[in-house]
């Protein structure tokens, strides 16, 4: 199955986050924060959005970092997506 993102949608696939921080100090699971970094996995066409005309301004491949509280979670083939709207990316790293 392929996720094929509507108008401003983006599909990402969370970047794993670090289990041991800069000091060394090994983080247990529940103290592990999600990571706000993420890949493009696919981009929606953009288009018209109430109204306002929409260029997407990521492409797959693109590292970014998206808002923390944004986004709908989804699971298929059991790998775990975050499907966000262009403006809830923040910056692309480069």
């Amino acid at each position: 199955m392929k996720l094929v993102p509507l108008f401003d949608r983006v599909v990402l696939k969370q970047l794993v986050a670090e289990e041991t921080t800069k000091s060394g100090i090994v983080l247990p699971g529940q103290a592990k924060e999600k990571p706000q970094q993420a890949e493009v996995i696919a981009v929606g066409p953009g288009g018209v959005v109430d109204g306002k005309d929409v260029t997407m301004q990521v492409k797959v491949g693109d590292k970014v970092i998206f808002s923390k509280y944004s986004g709908t979670e989804v699971e298929v083939d059991e790998e775990k997506y975050v499907v966000v709207k262009q403006n809830d990316i923040l910056a692309v790293i480069e």
